[in-house]
Order: structure tokens, then C-alpha cells, then sequence
């Protein structure tokens, strides 16, 4: 059997989609936890860490995926499209999961999901889909914003009480940083017009592109507009809160302010956007920076990191195998009905 040469290009393409994310995650990971005494993240996680704050954080976690679902649902009532909401949500469980192999197929994989279950338009709801992701850039960009006006003021008390400004900037754009730093943007970038090149290719193939275009402009006429805001703040809310109360589980971080994680909280959103699966590596190196910034030691900046990332990614895997075994069962049962 003779394999062609675009045969080959579209196995390189896949391969590279899965390789370099996981590849990138893994060495960042490694340089920020080179010498890292993983033996002490261990006894934090068995014995000094308070789950019940944990618990709570994750009900905050999947609280936030709740509310994406429902909002999702209300993107799609316009455009004559009226899945389950369970449905909906149970897309965004195995979106998020999805995401953990290949950063960003979990957007197509979501909207395969209702296309599969409740006959929905698979590209008007990929174009719902770009719109929600140009939402939450926008939440993100206007929570930056406020963050650094209310803390401004802040860090600059900090660096002249400690008299560190200068110690802690040298320290932190040394050449290994910034190189970490330029390839995570690298990243991005690339990420970026991957998925544009794509999105545009396959929307050309299929003769989908007004779909799409419709589905984009779905917020025009969004259902219950007042609910769809109120669902976007619920969600981030809950996905401050998530971060937030994971500092009650340790002793070493239960002391920060609110604002402080807010600040981390606002970090580590960014840092998730470079494709690496959950924002691995990229997130554990900013959070930890930072966290350094406040006067936690790097050693406990790491533990925190490690464990917290942890224990959501497996909260991840959990809720998208859950979706996955929801699926069938659910809407098998309301067919016999």
C-alpha cells in the first residue's frame, strides 16, 4: 500500500498537534522544578493540607463548568438550535477533558457532542463558540485591568518597604526566563494561527464559513441577555473562588489577601493560554513567580502549584469521564421514555 505524500503531512500535523504541547508543558516543568524535593509535596498532600477547603474549591470548579454549559445554551436559542441543557454541560465536562490531550480540540469536540446528541449545527455552534472564547478574553482583559489599578499601589509599597525592586526584577527577566517567557508567547502565536488556518480550511472544504459566521454574530440576538451576563460572571466568580479558597488549604498561603489572589488568579489566566494541556508548566511557572513576589519561598510556591494544578487536572479527567458516561445512558433512557 503506497502512502502519499499528504498522507504523511496530515500524520507529521497530527503528531506535532499533540507532541509539541505536551513537550513544551513537560520542559518548563522541568526547568521550574529542577531540584524540587518532591518528597515534601508529598507529606503536604497526606498530611498537612486541609481538604475540606480542597472539596470546596472543586465544588467551585465544576460550579463554573455548570454555568458555562447553561450560558452556551442560551448563545445557541437564536439560532433556532435548542439542545438539553444537560447535554450542553456534559459537552463542556468532556471539552475540558478533551483539552488535556490536544490544547484547544475540546471547542470542536463539544460542539460534535450536540451535533451527535441533539442534532445541533455543528458549525453554528463552533461560531458560538469563537464568540464565547472573544467573551472571556474580554473578562480576562477587564479583570486585568482593575487588578493592576488596585494593585499598583500596592507593589510599589512592597518593593520600597523591602527594598527588593531591584533584587526581585534581575531575579526574575534572567536569560533563562526570558526564554521560557519568549517561548510560551511563541506559543501562542503559533497556536493561534494553527487554529485560524484550520477553522478557515475546514470551513472552505465544507462550505460552512455563513454557519460559522452566524453562529459568531449569535450574541446579537442572544436569549435572555441579562441571563447571559449573569451566567459570565458566575463563571468567572466561580473560577476565582476555585483558586481562592485553595489557599485555605495550606498553612503557608491561608494568610494571603484576597486581592493577592486575585493578582495570582489573573496570572495564571494568561499563562493558560499558551496551548500546553490544562496550561501546564506555563501556569505552575507564573504562579509560583508571583507567589514569590508575596513572600512565599519557592519551595512552597512549588508545592502549592503542583498539588492545587493537580488535583484540579485529575477533577478535569474525572468530570469528562463522567460526561462521557452520562451521555449514552442519559439520553438513551429519554428515547425509551
Amino acid at each position: 500500500m503506497k502512502v502519499t505524500a499528504v498522507e504523511i503531512r496530515k500524520v507529521l500535523n497530527k503528531t506535532l498537534q499533540i507532541a509539541l504541547p505536551l513537550v513544551l508543558g513537560f520542559a518548563i516543568l522541568l526547568w521550574t522544578y529542577h531540584g524540587f524535593d518532591f518528597k515534601k509535596a508529598g507529606d503536604v498532600l497526606f498530611e498537612r493540607m486541609d481538604y475540606k477547603w480542597m472539596f470546596l474549591s472543586l465544588f467551585f470548579g465544576i460550579a463554573g463548568q455548570l454555568f458555562r454549559g447553561w450560558r452556551w445554551n442560551l448563545a445557541l436559542y437564536p439560532l433556532g438550535e435548542f439542545p438539553k441543557r444537560s447535554n450542553s454541560v456534559y459537552a463542556i465536562f468532556i471539552s475540558y477533558a478533551a483539552n488535556l490531550l490536544i490544547p484547544r480540540v475540546g471547542e470542536v469536540s463539544r460542539c460534535a457532542v450536540l451535533s451527535k446528541y441533539d442534532n445541533v449545527s455543528f458549525s453554528k455552534s463552533l461560531g458560538t463558540v469563537l464568540t464565547e472564547r472573544l467573551v472571556d478574553m474580554l473578562c480576562v482583559g477587564l479583570i486585568t485591568v482593575c487588578t493592576l489599578l488596585c494593585q499598583m499601589k500596592i507593589f510599589s509599597v512592597f518593593f520600597h518597604q523591602t527594598g527588593t525592586a531591584g533584587v526581585f526584577f534581575s531575579g526574575l527577566f534572567t536569560s533563562t526566563n526570558f526564554f521560557i517567557t519568549l517561548a510560551c508567547l511563541s506559543a501562542v502565536v503559533i497556536g493561534g494561527i494553527w487554529a485560524v488556518r484550520n477553522i478557515a480550511l475546514f470551513a472552505r472544504v465544507r462550505g460552512l464559513l455563513k454557519n460559522i459566521l452566524t453562529g459568531c454574530l449569535s450574541l446579537r440576538h442572544v436569549h435572555r441577555p441579562f441571563l447571559y451576563i449573569t451566567y459570565t460572571l458566575c463563571i468567572w466568580i466561580s473560577y476565582f473562588l476555585q483558586f481562592y479558597v485553595s489557599f485555605y488549604c495550606f498553612d503557608f498561603t491561608e494568610n494571603l489577601s484576597w486581592m493577592a489572589a486575585l493578582v495570582l488568579f489573573v496570572v495564571g489566566s494568561i499563562a493558560v493560554i499558551v496551548p500546553t494541556p490544562n496550561g501546564a508548566g506555563p501556569w505552575h511557572f507564573a504562579v509560583i513567580t508571583m507567589m514569590m513576589m508575596y513572600g512565599i519561598s519557592k519551595e512552597n510556591a512549588g508545592i502549592f502549584a503542583l498539588v492545587v494544578h493537580g488535583i484540579q487536572t485529575f477533577l478535569l479527567i474525572l468530570l469528562g469521564i463522567y460526561g462521557l458516561v452520562a451521555l449514552p445512558l442519559t439520553n438513551k433512557k429519554e428515547k425509551k421514555l
